[in-house]
């Protein structure tokens, strides 16, 4: 199994799909996302790719951005990743092996070992690097996500039709929104 085999991509948030930095103040906080990783987010869907989020932290901004661009799973406050990464694979009725996984840091490793394509980004920690199939060319919080998207919807043979499908619904959209979240 391999690459070929990806049915679910799980991503950290912190790190991958974020710039790593938390912003705070008495009653806010802020973190940033890439546009490029929110068309990810959608040519994913295209290319027949679920995507979830899997993060040790719980944060509303995480949730909102989740909400517009419609993660089809979003788990927050999971400390041990494998168990939750696993008990979702139960409910889809999968296994790890049809899983990839992003993270950067070693609260991420475990998972990152356990499934079929695992992924980081240039910011990550050495011992992670050392464990995934694939560092990514571009940074956390940049679009790292998309490029792992667009390597899993090559490898696979979907691309040009996840690509179509992208165009045909962004078409559709122009024709009946102006908000359409990015």
């Amino acid at each position: 199994m391999g690459i070929q085999d990806i049915r679910l991509l799980l991503t950290d948030v912190d790190g991958i799909l974020t710039n790593d930095k938390i912003y705070l103040s008495d009653e806010n906080e802020w973190v940033q996302f890439d546009v490029q990783d929110g068309i990810g987010q959608r040519l994913a869907a295209c290319g027949g790719l679920t995507v979830g989020w899997l993060s040790g932290r719980v944060s509303k901004p995480v949730s909102l951005r989740a909400k517009h661009l419609n993660v089809a799973y979003l788990l927050q406050g999971k400390l041990d990743k494998v168990v939750a990464a696993e008990k979702l694979c139960d409910q889809l009725d999968l296994k790890l092996s049809e899983v990839a996984y992003m993270g950067d840091d070693i609260i991420d490793l475990p998972l990152l070992q356990s499934v079929g394509f695992s992924a980081t980004v240039p910011g990550g920690r050495a011992e992670v690097k050392k464990a995934v199939d694939y560092v990514t060319k571009t940074p956390g919080g940049e679009g790292a996500f998309r490029e792992v998207v667009e390597k899993i919807l090559k490898a696979q043979g979907k691309w040009k039709k996840a690509l179509l499908k992208f165009n045909q619904t962004n078409q559709k959209n122009s024709e009946t929104s102006h908000d359409v979240f990015s």
